[in-house]
C-alpha cells in the first residue's frame, strides 16, 4: 500500500499564483452576504483551509510554479484558461508539455458559451470544461436545462465535464451542487464523461452509488489534503472504483503541495491502485496521449 515514488503524477486541479490572487473570486462576490467573506477572507473558503500558500514576490511566477511541480514529480497539471487569463494563456504557451488547458463554463451565457468552448477547443486543444454551479450568478444547478447545450457539445467534443459537487466552501446556497441531480444528467446524457470536483461531501456515499452505476460517472480529489479523504471513496477506489477515482490538489488556492505530498503515503490505497489514482485514469479518461 505504499506510495510510489516513480510515477509521473497528473495533477487535475492547480494554478499559477501571484504576489495577490484575490481577483480569482471576483465572479462570486455578488453572491457573498456575510461580512467576513466580502471584507475579510482572502479567498471565500479560507476558514476551511488553514496555512494557504503564499508565493510571495517573484519575478517569474510561471517558472516558480514549474519548479513546484518538478519538486513534486508532477508531470502535467490541468490548468483553468480563459479570454482574460493573460499568466495561464502565457503558460499554456511556454509550457505545453506541462500544463493541461481546462474552462470554467457558464450557462447563463447560452449558445455564445457554447461557441466559446469550441474556440477554445480549437485554440488551447482544452481537455475539460469545469463548473461551479453555486458560484454562478444567478446560480445554475447541474441538471438545468441551462446546461444542456453544453452538456452535447462536450459529447460531440468528447471533453469531460468537471462539476463542483457537494456543500460549497464558500458560503453560498448548496442546492445546485446536491449529489443526487447528477443522477438525472448520467441517465439523459450516457456519453457524458464526468469528473466530480471539490468532495460531493456529505454525499460521499451516493456518490460512490451512482458511479457504480453509471461508468461515465468519476471522482477527482480536488480541494481536500490527503488525511481527509473520504473513506467511502478510498473503499471504493480500492474495490470497483479503482477506474474512477483519481488524483487533483488545490494549489495555491488552498494547499501547498508540500503538505498535500507529505500526507499522501498515508493514504491506504491498494499498490494496483496507486498507478490508476496519480496518472493512469486522468490519462485515459481526458484523453491526454493524443494530440
Amino acid at each position: 500500500m505504499a506510495m510510489p515514488t516513480d510515477i509521473k503524477i497528473i495533477d487535475l486541479m492547480l494554478s499559477v499564483p501571484g504576489e495577490d490572487n484575490s481577483g480569482w473570486y471576483d465572479f462570486m462576490k455578488p453572491l457573498l452576504l456575510d461580512r467576513e467573506s466580502r471584507e475579510m477572507f482572502s479567498m471565500p473558503a479560507q476558514y476551511m483551509f488553514k496555512d494557504i500558500p503564499r508565493a510571495g514576490k517573484r519575478d517569474d511566477y510561471i517558472a516558480y510554479t514549474v519548479a513546484q511541480m518538478d519538486k513534486h514529480n508532477i508531470e502535467r497539471g490541468m490548468l483553468s484558461v480563459d479570454d482574460h487569463m493573460e499568466v495561464a494563456r502565457e503558460a499554456l504557451q511556454r509550457y505545453p508539455d506541462r500544463f493541461i488547458a481546462s474552462y470554467e463554463a457558464n450557462p447563463n451565457g447560452a449558445m455564445d458559451e457554447v461557441r466559446k468552448i469550441r474556440r477554445l477547443a480549437k485554440e488551447f486543444n482544452i481537455k475539460a470544461v469545469s463548473g461551479f454551479p453555486s458560484g454562478l450568478c444567478p446560480q445554475v444547478p447541474v441538471n438545468d436545462k441551462k446546461w444542456y447545450p453544453i452538456y452535447a457539445t462536450l459529447i460531440d467534443l468528447d471533453i469531460p465535464f468537471c462539476p463542483c459537487m457537494g456543500v460549497p466552501g464558500p458560503r453560498l446556497p448548496m442546492g445546485p451542487q446536491q449529489v443526487e441531480l447528477l443522477d438525472e444528467i448520467c441517465w439523459f446524457f450516457p456519453e457524458l464523461k464526468i469528473v466530480t470536483r471539490h468532495g460531493c461531501e456529505p454525499w460521499t456515499g451516493l456518490a460512490c452509488k451512482l458511479m457504480l452505476k453509471y461508468p461515465n460517472l468519476h471522482y477527482m480529489t480536488s480541494a481536500f489534503a490527503p488525511r481527509h479523504y473520504p473513506e467511502d471513496i478510498i473503499h471504493f477506489a480500492n474495490t470497483r472504483g479503482s477506474d474512477q477515482v483519481m488524483y487533483a490538489g488545490y494549489f495555491p488556492m488552498g494547499l501547498s503541495l508540500e503538505r498535500i505530498f507529505a500526507e499522501m503515503p498515508a493514504v491506504p490505497l491498494r499498490d494496483e491502485v496507486w498507478p490508476k489514482f496519480l496518472r493512469e485514469n486522468a490519462l485515459r479518461v481526458f484523453k491526454l496521449d493524443k494530440k
